[in-house]
């Protein structure tokens, strides 16, 4: 890969890593469905008007907006709120998994060996995870994992769903989830209004932040380089992501770095390298 796209990679990575920070600060200031409400107008306002879609597509995009938007999004939002940024981003990177059990599931697909020593070296780091301090307590933790298989189950359904670009599903995605979102801010949160009229600008930093560098600028490089790169030279970058955000959490948010975090995280992004990465004989 040339240098030049490989900091642009880099780049990417720095953006959704320092994203799982933002959220935190954000949702310290905004409800967490509230500020995801904002941030899912903010990125359908930007996106919507100039990536048209068929009207055939658009129950599809419904679907995907409550699996991708109110699942995912959304209980990234309220988890991330009540747990540490790099132990949040380990768990949510638990999605990685469970696409791959779902893929064999509902698609067939076989397991090979490294296959099933990424999975089994995924869900072993989630144990030691649970045996240190740091994790969330069982609700927090339950709403990540959630998190993480509304991830999942989104990238069956984009696998398996007509071709859309990449910025017009972002965009039809958060118009449609917009609503839904909105009605569990009302039914769930209070205080809104005030929280927006005393809401700082890091808050509103925050809810910009995620919308336009995590969801436009970061997602419109990466697929760039998915369309001028292999995938299987591309998508391992991804791993960088919870290495980063616990670095950045501890420097950052002063979370602690134990062992248990370290051990756990480890095995964790060791079996998802396994799953994402694919291993080419050389010729002799």
């Amino acid at each position: 890969m040339p240098l030049r796209d490989l900091l642009l990679g880099l780049f990417v990575i720095a953006i959704w890593a320092l994203n799982i920070i933002v959220i935190k600060v954000g949702v310290a200031e905004l409800p967490p469905l509230l500020m995801t409400t904002l941030r899912f107008t903010l990125v359908a306002v930007l996106l919507v008007p100039f990536y048209p879609v068929a009207r055939a597509q658009l129950p599809f995009l419904l679907l995907l907006s409550v699996t991708f938007g109110s699942l995912h999004f959304a209980l990234l939002f309220i988890g991330l709120g009540q747990a540490e940024a790099g132990t949040g981003a380990l768990l949510v990177q638990m999605g990685t998994p469970f696409a791959t059990l779902l893929a064999v599931i509902f698609l067939k697909e076989k397991l090979g060996p490294k296959r099933i020593v990424g999975l089994l070296l995924s869900f072993a780091g989630v144990v030691v995870l649970a045996g240190g301090p740091t994790l969330p307590s069982p609700l927090p933790l339950a709403i990540l994992l959630c998190s993480a298989m509304g991830w999942a189950v989104s990238q069956l359904l984009i696998k398996r769903g007509p071709p859309i670009a990449p910025m017009a599903l972002a965009g039809w995605v958060a118009l449609f989830a917009v609503p839904q979102v909105a009605l569990g801010s009302w039914l769930f949160e209070s205080g809104q209004w005030q929280a927006i009229k005393q809401a700082s600008w890091l808050g509103w930093g925050a809810m910009i932040y995620t919308a336009v560098m995590s969801s436009i600028v970061a997602y419109g490089i990466w697929y760039a380089l998915l369309r001028r790169h292999p995938v299987n030279r591309v998508v391992p970058m991804t791993l960088l992501v919870p290495v980063l955000a616990v670095g950045l959490g501890a420097l950052l948010m002063g979370d602690s770095l134990g062992v248990h975090k370290l051990a756990g995280g480890g095995l964790v992004v060791a079996g998802i390298a396994l799953i994402v990465t694919r291993f080419r004989r050389r010729p002799v």
